[in-house]
């Protein structure tokens, strides 16, 4: 992973964990429940966005052969991987 890369991916975990903490304190504070939902949904948006960020590394460093699989592929790769985030 990139410098460039391995930041935006810790940056983006920071603020997922900002939002656990912010929910701790919701649910101390006996915020109203819609209100905690929509943090629950955007931590969990937030982790399920590093997870793919990793899965795409993982697949393209660990799993498939880099030298025999092409951009193209790669493309098709992370593209699926979108869709997949979008409807899961």
């Amino acid at each position: 992973m990139d410098p460039e890369e391995e930041k935006r991916l810790l940056d983006r975990l920071a603020r997922v964990e900002g939002q656990v903490r912010g929910l701790r304190k919701m649910l101390e504070e006996r915020r109203c429940c819609e209100d905690v939902l929509t943090q629950l949904l955007a931590a969990r948006s937030g982790l399920e966005s590093a997870g793919l960020v990793v899965l795409e590394r993982h697949l393209q460093e660990c799993v498939l052969d880099a030298a025999t699989v092409d951009q193209a592929t790669m493309a098709r790769v992370r593209d699926t991987l979108k869709l997949w985030s979008r409807h899961g």
